[in-house]
């Protein structure tokens, strides 16, 4: 590590990473380097002497986001933290001590809940289709990380799940517990009761953990659970090395049991804490920014963005745009016509999305693109490193690498890729053949991007440690996504679509708590842009016209641009019977 690690932080940025003893706080808006200064303040304990590698614990909720966390600090020379997800290390101290404590080796882990659930609902007699054992398995998930006890979930879900009353579910879930004793497994929460219980009921294994683990980081601390949180109090003990990073605007998982009340209420469980607040944005445009700060303004642990560097008049990007359409197909096409001209006008396609709530708003997307020769990822479906054409190359270019070969990195890869079937032009937008195309393409941009004096060898190896942390090449495709896969994500230009009521808030938020989380999902998508913004809405037809989003209505036109329909469909035919267009009526 040359020079020091608080070199090139901004002045909140640099307090945050010098803060390297007791309770911490960082309150870290979107954009703003919360990662950054995770791993530089890390490096600067170890820099100083304050930290030992291999007593700090960094915990993150995402194995791809502690693979992210791994390689910054090992490029900034120190290499040895435990960068983990709750589940990862709570399984590695199960494994370690079980065999001590319990004297036999550690149960197994429950691969298919929903599987397991209709072994043990036929157990019962009890005839249930897939959707119904999703949302049991979901509820059992959300009572283990919110510390319900089987009585209080009932208390709490009195009214069952779809037709199923509670006394069945209750007894459902009973039966999947008996049944997973029964075959000595446990699932992916009891990972982490189990290792909370072993810490209270074994002083020598809570010693023996706390004496490994003296400082502890915390990422994404908004989306923490009871559960998580009890177990974290158990790991520090009467410590009090802990820094947590978090933005209560971002909390978008309370529906599994995440709890932003932690994070709002650290200073109060924590007088002493010192608490820092990053609120200069490096990610999005001012006039992106704007409309951030509109939909958050006076919630509960909002902060306040500002841009980090001043633009000049001339090469601050147009304003947001809201764009109201007659019904969902013209919508779509009216996106791909917008991503489309971005394309023709030299932005680079992995620097584009289209955002929305649901999976089931992609398909008239995809579609809409695919017409316009428009070739797209949507994310939530299979990772990158589980694509058959991509596991197919990488054995490929591992068996080659044992050979010798001659020539350069780049011209070994490309040579095993066009015998998979690479071709230099790219088939047709939609369908199989391009989106093998495009994953081979973005392997080969992998070794061109690596350096020169790598090996094949090489080469394969680091392939074979990205698909374990889940560090997934960029394909030179347009993204599709819904809001909570983008979450952590960021694009030169966002297009959000589906701005109305129903769809953003969805229709079965009903409380104000599930509005406001709404709102923060919202949020999370503006804050994914960092040059241009779009939104959009569709009125539909029939009996149920759709009003404009009460989000855009609070964001008002003193930060938005509103475009014309007529204007904005601009090349989409429609059939004559169609009404005409209409101005959106967001005020």
């Amino acid at each position: 590590m040359s020079g020091s690690a608080l070199d090139g932080l901004d002045d909140a940025q640099r307090e945050a990473a010098s803060a390297l003893r007791g309770p911490v706080c960082v309150l870290a808006g979107a954009g703003t380097g919360k990662t950054r200064v995770i791993t530089h303040r890390i490096a600067h304990g170890v820099e100083t002497g304050a930290y030992t590698p291999n007593r700090v614990m960094a915990v993150t909720f995402t194995s791809k986001a502690a693979g992210e966390m791994r390689g910054r600090l090992h490029r900034l020379g120190v290499p040895g933290v435990a960068a983990r997800t709750f589940h990862a290390a709570a399984l590695s101290q199960l494994n370690f001590f079980w065999p001590t404590v319990a004297k036999d080796s550690a149960p197994g882990i429950v691969d298919n809940k929903v599987k397991l659930l209709a072994h043990a609902a036929d157990s019962i007699g009890l005839d249930l289709d897939r959707p119904t054992l999703r949302d049991v398995a979901a509820d059992i998930e959300w009572r283990k990380v919110t510390l319900r006890s089987l009585d209080a979930y009932a208390h709490a879900r009195p009214g069952g799940i779809g037709g199923l009353p509670v006394e069945r579910v209750v007894a459902l879930q009973r039966a999947y517990e008996a049944l997973k004793d029964e075959r000595r497994q446990l699932d992916f929460e009891d990972v982490l009761l189990a290792c909370a219980g072993m810490l209270e009921a074994e002083p020598r294994v809570a010693a023996a953990v706390r004496e490994q683990y003296r400082h502890f980081t915390v990422d994404e601390y908004q989306d923490v659970s009871p559960l998580q949180n009890r177990l974290l109090d158990l790991w520090l003990g009467d410590r009090r090395d802990l820094c947590v990073v978090g933005d209560a605007s971002q909390t978008i998982y309370s529906f599994t049991g995440a709890d932003a009340s932690f994070l709002l209420d650290f200073e109060r469980r924590h007088p002493d804490a010192r608490v820092v607040r990053l609120e200069r944005s490096y990610r999005s445009a001012p006039t992106v920014l704007a409309v951030a700060n509109e939909l958050m303004r006076g919630r509960p642990g909002a902060l306040r963005l500002t841009p980090a560097r001043p633009q000049a008049e001339e090469a601050v990007p147009p304003r947001p745009s809201v764009t109201a359409y007659l019904d969902d197909e013209l919508e779509a096409r009216g996106v791909a016509q917008a991503v489309a001209t971005q394309l023709k006008s030299g932005a680079d396609p992995r620097q584009i999305a289209v955002l929305y709530r649901t999976h089931a708003q992609s398909l008239a997307l995809v579609e809409a693109l695919s017409a316009k020769h428009v070739a797209t990822t949507v994310l939530g479906g299979r990772r990158f490193f589980d694509i058959p054409e991509v596991r197919q190359a990488v054995m490929a270019i591992r068996a080659a690498a044992v050979a010798p070969t001659t020539g350069s990195l780049v011209l070994s890869v490309r040579d095993v890729l066009r015998g998979l079937g690479l071709t230099d032009a790219p088939p047709p937008a939609g369908g199989a053949l391009r989106e093998a195309w495009e994953a081979r393409a973005a392997l080969l941009r992998l070794a061109e991007e690596s350096p020169e004096d790598m090996t094949l060898r090489a080469f394969g190896d680091e392939l074979q440690r990205r698909a374990k942390d889940q560090h997934e090449p960029t394909v030179r495709t347009v993204t599709l996504a819904t809001l909570h896969a983008a979450k952590g994500l960021e694009w030169d230009h966002v297009h959000l679509v589906g701005m109305a009521e129903g769809l953003l808030p969805i229709s079965y938020a009903t409380t104000f708590e599930q509005v406001d989380e709404e709102r923060r999902l919202a949020y999370v998508g503006i804050t994914r842009a960092a040059r241009t913004l779009s939104m959009s809405w569709a009125r539909g037809g029939g009996r149920q016209e759709r009003l404009p989003s009460r989000f855009l209505r609070e964001i008002g036109t003193s930060t938005v641009d509103e475009v014309n329909m007529r204007r904005s469909t601009a090349g989409v035919r429609r059939p004559p019977a169609s009404p005409p267009a209409r101005r959106s009526p967001v005020r």
